[in-house]
């Protein structure tokens, strides 16, 4: 099952994830028939830690 972000902002530009098995897949909500990417769940549970660090964000 697709779900969107908890941190989309209601404006209809954000992204959907789904858990599967052994993967989590990731898609466009503008786009729910377009490509879907699908990572590791090791690998996305790394990204998402990375990015409530704020590993991701740019200098002030």
């Amino acid at each position: 099952m697709w779900r969107t972000s908890s941190r989309s902002g209601g404006n209809g530009e954000c992204v959907e994830v789904a858990g599967f098995a052994d993967a989590v897949g990731v898609r466009d909500s503008k786009d729910r028939q377009g490509a879907e990417l699908s990572f590791a769940a090791p690998s996305w549970t790394r990204f998402v830690a990375a990015t409530r660090a704020g590993r991701f964000d740019l200098p002030a």
